[in-house]
């Protein structure tokens, strides 16, 4: 088996959990054979934006097609 491992960045007004759901829904929703999800880094974007915007930053691995 080979994998391929890709860096998201899920955002969220809500939470860092709700940030880190975002990037693992849209990873689920494209990429197949998806097999695991790491949080890298957890961020608060709060300068352009009114109020909070918490940031996920994920990698995500998925096997290859042979």
């Amino acid at each position: 088996m080979v994998f391929k491992k890709i860096t998201l960045i899920g955002t969220s007004s809500e939470s860092f959990d709700a940030a880190a759901d975002d990037a693992i829904d849209r990873a689920e929703r494209t990429l197949d054979n998806l097999k695991w999800v790491e949080v890298d880094e957890l961020g608060v974007e709060v300068a352009s934006v009114e109020g909070r915007e918490y940031q996920a930053e994920v990698t995500v691995a998925f096997e290859l097609a042979e």
